[in-house]
């Protein structure tokens, strides 16, 4: 009978330890509203690279592309929890680690005349030092004038936040179209792109829909809803495959649609 009372005191114990670690841990595994843990690059809705070499950081991906030294694209994920006016110091561009061919210095844009203009905006990653930090290694970077950086481009980025707000969680691509015969700056010839394209994602029942913007490199005054295009446009002049993984009929009908009234575009 002591034996049978050890043995049942055992299996108790197991239980009870089994609970605790299921209780503890696996919601923990599953937690992926977190603003600075979660990878916020979901894999299935990268687009193709044309270049062999993605770059996975934790609060962004790219694809760099060594010829033209910047990124085709980068690509990442914004939460409306991650929205945040925080003020944090602004620190110095850093090179790439991850950029095997290494990325461009930031030198070459001293005296150029142009904008070490992000790609994915410090000022979308707000929400810890961390992510904002990470906004600055120059694969991140692409030469925009002050005008169309401060102007038409900012305007679009601000809205891209409000989207988030109001839709909870967006996936954006954004990159420069690169092209042959660019100009370029500094001593390795980072290309400046004549445009710059913006894809916003919002993958959420009942309606999933996406918006494709596509902007000359210049000041500009128009409407947003002026440099509204379709993704397959973008994907012609860029040859890249923006949304690969998604299910080959929603990707055809989000992909040859230009229409943003859905987006309360003004």
């Amino acid at each position: 009978m002591k034996n049978r009372k050890i043995i049942y005191t055992i299996i108790t114990l197991v239980f009870a330890v089994g609970f605790y670690i299921y209780d503890n841990y696996s919601g923990k595994l599953n937690t992926t509203n977190s603003t600075t843990d979660i990878v916020e690059t979901d894999v299935n809705f990268l687009p193709t690279s044309t270049t062999n070499q993605i770059v996975h950081h934790k609060y962004y991906s790219l694809s760099y592309n060594e010829e033209y030294e910047q990124a085709e694209w980068v690509a990442y994920a914004l939460n409306k929890n991650q929205l945040s006016n925080t003020n944090i110091k602004r620190p110095y561009f850093e090179l790439d680690p991850k950029v095997s061919t290494k990325s461009a210095h930031y030198r070459n844009f001293k005296n150029s005349g142009y904008n070490k203009g992000h790609l994915c905006p410090a000022g979308d990653r707000k929400f810890s030092e961390e992510a904002f930090n990470e906004t600055f290694f120059t694969s991140n970077i692409s030469p925009q004038s002050y005008e169309f950086n401060g102007g038409i481009w900012n305007r679009l980025e601000q809205k891209v936040r409000y989207w988030a707000q109001k839709y909870d969680k967006l996936y954006i691509v954004t990159g420069g179209v690169l092209s042959k015969n660019l100009k370029t700056i500094g001593t390795e010839k980072v290309a400046v792109p004549n445009y710059f394209y913006k894809i916003i994602l919002d993958y959420h029942e009942p309606e999933i829909k996406a918006i494709a913007f596509l902007m000359p490199h210049e000041d500009s005054e128009k409407g947003l809803y002026q440099f509204v295009t379709s993704i397959d446009e973008i994907e012609e002049i860029t040859g890249i495959d923006f949304f690969p993984n998604l299910p080959d009929e929603l990707e055809n009908k989000l992909e040859s649609s230009s229409n943003y009234i859905s987006w309360n575009l003004n």
